[in-house]
């Protein structure tokens, strides 16, 4: 006998599935247009190259065998490595151990710290940057007082050995608020029986966070960990606004990201531009899933 039925199951399946797209058609578009457009478009730039003298013609992947021999994207790629090797264990250090205070309910005012680490995060980078600035400077703000009235001579934070420290300081102070916040949000849905039977069972509290909260905190510490280092390799506003302070110090090829502005911006060389920055995404990309998997793998 034949299935009458089924028609009319696959025609309200059909229509299922049309309605979906609809719901999910406005997103796609603007997914589409704010995001795969721009990557398509420095994608085909990189491909080509512009010259005063013959204009614009297609020089295929020349423009990144270019990339990969020049010393100075090496030398902001390393720079930014050090950067992120460095800084992004001690911002996340602070936030687990701020974390952990916070949910251990042994902090007197709480609530208070929780807000006043948070908020540096409220605080724009650029204006954060152009604060510490004030701060840095030898000539005028905090490190000229200190001098003026201690009559010490305090090492110059915007020299070119100390900016790379001192921009990690800005970004650790920006930043370590946000991290910890994911963290403490991860603590809160912990099971509070599990503290209860831990302590029953004699655990101390360090052995309650090495057996319980740590494990607990692996899949956001993963998060976080992707976020800091998408944000390393991302850097630019801190030493585009300090390069005004220490043009010694801060070069155009500083960072990446700062290196492809300079390149577009100031040399007007837009497909070489576009192959840094498509490299770079890349890479971070690359870096990022590795992480990810590793974490996941962790946690199995």
């Amino acid at each position: 006998p034949l299935d009458l039925a089924r028609p009319r199951r696959r025609a309200g399946r059909r229509r299922g599935s049309l309605a979906g797209w609809k719901f999910v058609s406005p997103f796609m578009a603007l997914f589409a247009l704010v995001f795969l457009a721009p990557i398509g478009y420095s994608i085909y730039l990189s491909l080509y190259k512009t010259q005063l003298i013959g204009g614009t013609h297609f020089v295929g992947l020349q423009n990144y065998s270019d990339a990969f021999q020049d010393s100075q994207f090496w030398t902001s790629f390393s720079r930014v490595a050090l950067f992120l090797v460095v800084q992004v264990p001690i911002m996340l250090g602070l936030a687990l151990f701020l974390a952990l205070a916070i949910d251990s309910g042994r902090l007197y005012g709480a609530a208070f710290f929780r807000i006043s680490v948070f908020m540096p995060y409220a605080v724009p980078a650029v204006v954060a940057t152009l604060m510490w600035s004030f701060m840095y400077g030898t000539q005028f703000g905090l490190v000229r007082d200190i001098d003026k009235h201690f009559g010490v001579t305090l090492p110059d934070p915007l020299s070119p050995h100390l900016i790379l420290a001192s921009i990690g300081n800005i970004v650790t102070w920006e930043w370590v608020g946000y991290n910890m916040l994911i963290l403490y949000s991860a603590l809160r849905v912990v099971n509070p029986s599990l503290y209860e039977a831990a302590a029953i069972e004699g655990a101390g509290q360090f052995r309650i966070i090495w057996s319980i909260k740590l494990p607990a905190l692996r899949p956001a510490l993963v998060i976080a960990t992707i976020f800091s280092i998408i944000g390393s390799f991302q850097l630019f506003n801190e030493p585009s606004i300090l390069k005004h302070l220490a043009p010694n110090a801060i070069t155009t090829f500083y960072t990446p990201n700062y290196y492809a502005y300079s390149l577009s911006f100031d040399g007007q060389q837009f497909n070489y531009s576009a192959t840094v920055a498509i490299i770079m995404g890349v890479v971070t990309m690359i870096i990022a899933y590795a992480v990810q998997l590793r974490g996941m793998r962790k946690a199995v």
